[in-house]
């Protein structure tokens, strides 16, 4: 096989699974995350413009003009439709205001140089890194808000590993080191050397596709499908990041009691075993609303909602790792047994809480 037709197969990959992708994401088959899906899957779509032209050429066919303009012109859109999904991921309830407007800003530069490109290098070279440069604060942005995101998510979830969007966060650094690259090989074609071979880019962008593609598909719904108890979980997380001087949401003659009962209801019922254990179901248990045990454990406990709950299951895996009954079972299977979802966070939370690895616990345990 040839160089050329190794680089039209990979094209030809990248293009395809592209288009598939969105066209995946878009129809949703499990509905869930839906705004921030539907403008994820025209994300991808988007994206896929970057290649088609390529496509077409090494399938011999010659778009005209006005359709080349157009294409360009789309490509600009592409970061904004990513910075829009990640905004309704983090929070569904979101409402579009005229201060995203501001967005529109520099796609209307844009057209504005293309339309004066034709016959002014200057001008098409400027034009076409503002359309690269265009996405580095998009990306910057995102990567932030994600890590603000998984921060006040432990407020109202016991296990994040599924819903802290990693994978959005590891997608824009990607994104970010592969566009200066591309800003890089773009200055060495303008000023040193034009090159024609873009195989190593494109095969980095395959990789970063289909990566994509694996975790958008398994990407489980964030928030509750309950109108009421979507809002009132999203009210806490957002007063847990702006870090607002709550009010004293219980009284002090029921404080302690409250702080009793919970104690008492976690030693008896054991809750912490659900793996899908949040805010809302805990509260209702205990018989007081989200933003009531919010307010409790942070005052009672000094701990945000993740943290007391996994305190909980550390302890139980201990005694499971302790227990010579159960001395068959794998490191999973005891993650299982203590309410965790999968073993990596199994390991990683409980090393952070008692500085071994649960083998390691289990092995110093058996030397004793």
């Amino acid at each position: 096989m040839s160089f050329e037709n190794i680089q039209k197969f990979v094209l030809t990959l990248l293009y395809g699974g592209l288009i598939l992708q969105s066209f995946i994401v878009l129809i949703n088959p499990m509905k869930v995350n839906q705004r921030a899906n539907a403008l994820f899957g025209s994300f991808l779509f988007l994206w896929s413009s970057y290649w088609i032209l390529d496509v077409l050429q090494f399938c011999g066919l010659s778009p005209n003009q006005l359709f080349v303009f157009f294409i360009y012109f789309i490509e600009i859109l592409t970061p904004i439709f990513l910075f829009f999904s990640v905004v309704f991921f983090i929070n569904p309830n979101y409402r579009f205001s005229k201060k995203d407007t501001i967005c529109l800003i520099t796609p209307i530069i844009y057209l504005i140089l293309l339309l004066n490109a034709e016959g002014n290098k200057t001008v098409g070279i400027t034009a076409d890194f503002v359309a690269i440069f265009h996405n580095l604060p998009y990306i910057a942005i995102i990567y932030i808000r994600i890590k603000k995101y998984q921060k006040r998510i432990e407020s109202i979830s016991s296990n994040t590993e599924n819903i802290n969007l990693e994978w959005l966060a590891k997608l824009s650094l990607l994104l970010f080191c592969t566009i200066i690259i591309t800003v890089c090989y773009e200055l060495f074609n303008v000023f040193i050397y034009k090159l024609n071979n873009h195989l190593a880019m494109d095969l980095l962008f395959l990789f970063i596709v289909y990566s994509t593609s694996y975790h958008i598909l398994r990407q489980k719904e964030i928030y509750p499908v309950n109108e009421k108890e979507r809002q009132e979980l999203l009210s806490i997380e957002l007063e847990d990041e702006l870090k607002s001087e709550k009010k004293k949401l219980i009284a002090d003659s029921d404080f302690e009691n409250l702080k009793q009962k919970l104690i008492d209801y976690m030693k008896t019922e054991k809750p912490y075993l659900d793996g899908e254990l949040n805010l809302s179901k805990l509260s209702g248990f205990i018989g007081i609303n989200a933003h009531q045990l919010s307010y409790l454990l942070n005052n009672g406990f000094g701990e945000n909602f993740f943290q007391f709950v996994n305190k909980y299951r550390v302890q139980r895996a201990k005694e499971l790792l302790c227990d010579d009954s159960y001395r068959k079972l794998s490191i999973l299977g005891i993650a299982f047994e203590a309410g965790f979802n999968s073993k990596t966070a199994f390991n990683t939370i409980f090393k952070k809480l008692t500085n071994e690895t649960p083998s390691e616990f289990r092995k110093n345990q058996t030397d004793l």
